[in-house]
């Protein structure tokens, strides 16, 4: 009897590996799919059914987990800023800030990071942005992604601001600002998609105006936390 219960306790085991893998497959199909035709066709041209129809799957599968064309939208944006690595972007930075003591080298690898996220996550940024001006549901996440974003930087400039980093008379307002300016997509619109600058190239320029814009020139001094 024992044998019959370890034996039917791995069956269902292995039943339920299954179908989280073909659950996380058929996922991945779904976001490929759309964001593929989100950013060929446009927002109000792409539909579920063409969406289900090109990731092999039934319109209400598409409902079901993602409950239509904006949780498909916020989907693919946070996938994007998750970027490519083992763990997501956003915490990969923070356990770098946490080591790094070198505020140049900080801002650096923040260069390093949009090379990683802009192709990612730029284009469905953009897209957003562009239904939002007929479609309330795709205003309300550009709000949101807008928001996301600049309390993100706010997180990032105040780290620099605390450590002391910043040159002085650069508040934590305006350290925020520029970072949130770097980041947009639409400097990456510009310098990538309509002048086809090198992801190396414009990760450079992104950490050096950053740097030219916050931090002490050389042999300069920098700001208390308290000024």
């Amino acid at each position: 009897m024992e044998r019959i219960s370890s034996h039917v306790k791995s069956r269902r085991s292995y039943d339920s590996r299954r179908r989280r893998d073909q659950a996380r497959r058929t996922r991945a199909a779904v976001l490929e799919t759309a964001e593929r035709l989100f950013l060929t066709r446009g927002y109000a041209a792409t539909t579920v059914a063409s969406i289900a129809e090109g990731a092999d799957v039934s319109v209400e599968t598409v409902y079901k987990a993602f409950s239509g064309k904006p949780g498909l939208v916020r989907a693919i944006w946070e996938q994007g800023l998750a970027g490519v690595g083992e763990l997501p972007a956003p915490q990969r930075s923070d356990e770098m800030q946490q080591l790094e003591a070198d505020p140049r080298k900080i801002i650096e690898k923040w260069g390093a990071f949009t090379t990683e996220v802009g192709p990612r996550a730029a284009p469905i940024l953009l897209l957003i942005r562009n239904a939002a001006a007929s479609d309330p549901q795709m205003a309300a996440l550009l709000q949101e992604t807008d928001r996301a974003r600049l309390l993100r930087m706010e997180d990032n400039a105040r780290r620099l601001y605390e450590r002391g980093h910043l040159r002085r008379g650069v508040t934590l307002e305006h350290a925020r600002d520029v970072l949130w300016t770097y980041s947009s997509p639409e400097l990456y619109e510009l310098l990538v998609l309509r002048q086809r600058w090198p992801l190396e190239r414009y990760g450079g320029f992104v950490a050096e105006g950053i740097i030219a814009a916050l931090l002490p020139q050389a042999g300069g001094a920098g700001t208390s936390p308290r000024e």
